[in-house]
């Protein structure tokens, strides 16, 4: 097969709208198992496919479909086709799976086992801290993280990823020469070099609303189960958990603070049967996952409470964090919790702050930093 001549039937099915790896399927079967001829006439003319993918396919935009052949080859990108042997099976098991990915840096990753790992996007530090933690423990067995690349519990499990010496890969919400956020094109150039950046949409489409949660499905399809971190009701993240559900696959929680509105969500799955998460470990259970390197089960096990405070703290440290528990406060409520003044509270949050064990969060709260 000549390879260029499947990335324009790949690029063309993209760009025909509502085509799914379902069509490509009955594609593949009308063309005798040929997929350079997906798109020819006589091949599609006898299939059910949505009116306005047949009208694309039968006078097919050769302006837009060679700018992105153009881009395909002087970007380095692969365009990978449902029925390629690069296409990730887990991915191709879904129903409504993509006809095509575009795919930088490791094709082979997308073939991994993999975690998806999400969130939101206004993340507390804690929740941060969290993903970032839970991340660099679960690539140390081997498991690749999974997320979308938006700010928040997604960014930071990709940095946790990265921070473990793992892989990752990303799930645009764009084409894959558009990166959004724009902030994250760092760490989206570290995600192409550690693991992959992939999109089903044509280079040049910018971030539409639409696109979002129905990136969502991939970032499920992927994985062999999803961890949220940190979901508000209403939250995407929830979008791909039910799309997770629905692919058959396991699906986790982190648990939060009741009072917390960035908790509902995660309580709720673990009401409706999710996994309550602690630790790696407890991802590792579910998914019968055994680690690649036995020696890694410190990175994955239940730690040791720590000591109330933590070391080298004076006791109006520890009465303070005490005073403070693990639930974000302002300054004024911890001044009537432990009787110091606001002055002496202010001073010493500073100190704990530069220590890295709490954080501030937005309306004047702190909060404890998982240390």
């Amino acid at each position: 097969m000549s390879r260029m001549r499947l990335v324009r039937v790949g690029a063309t099915l993209v760009r025909s709208p509502g085509i799914t790896a379902d069509h490509v399927r009955a594609l593949t079967a009308r063309a005798g198992g040929d997929l350079e001829r997906l798109c020819e006439p006589e091949v599609f003319a006898r299939i059910d496919l949505p009116p306005a993918a047949r009208a694309f396919l039968q006078n097919p935009d050769e302006a837009a479909l060679a700018a992105d052949l153009a881009w395909v080859r002087a970007s380095g990108a692969r365009l990978i086709l449902w029925g390629e042997d690069d296409y990730p099976g887990q991915l191709a098991a879904t129903a409504g799976a993509p006809p095509a990915l575009y795919v930088m840096g490791d094709v082979a990753v997308l073939r991994t086992s993999q975690v998806a790992m999400v969130g939101a996007r206004r993340a507390s530090p804690l929740g941060r801290a969290i993903a970032g933690d839970l991340a660099a423990a679960l690539v140390q067995t081997g498991l690749t993280i999974t997320s979308g690349l938006a700010a928040g519990i997604d960014a930071a499990s990709h940095q946790g990823a990265l921070a473990g010496d793992g892989a990752t890969v990303a799930v645009l919400g764009t084409g894959p020469d558009r990166i959004y956020p724009s902030e994250n094109g760092a760490l989206a150039a570290r995600i192409r070099a550690a693991g992959a950046l992939v999109s089903e949409f044509p280079p040049g489409t910018g971030p539409q609303r639409q696109n979002f949660p129905r990136r969502n499905r991939i970032i499920s399809g992927l994985a062999l189960g999803t961890l949220v971190i940190e979901a508000a009701d209403g939250s995407g993240s929830l979008i791909t958990a039910q799309r997770a559900l629905e692919q058959g696959r396991e699906v986790f929680a982190v648990p939060g603070s009741i009072r917390s509105p960035l908790s509902r969500g995660c309580h709720r799955l673990i009401q409706e049967g999710a996994h309550l998460v602690e630790v790696a470990a407890d991802v590792l259970a579910q998914l019968n996952f055994l680690p690649a390197n036995q020696s890694l089960g410190r990175a994955v096990s239940r730690p040791r409470p720590p000591a109330p405070g933590g070391p080298g703290l004076d006791k109006e440290y520890e009465m303070l964090l005490d005073a403070l528990g693990f639930e974000p406060a302002t300054i004024d409520t911890l001044v009537a919790r432990s009787g110091l003044s606001g002055e002496s509270i202010a001073s010493m949050l500073l100190i704990l702050e530069l220590e890295g064990r709490i954080a501030p969060y937005p309306g004047g709260f702190y909060g404890r930093l998982s240390n």
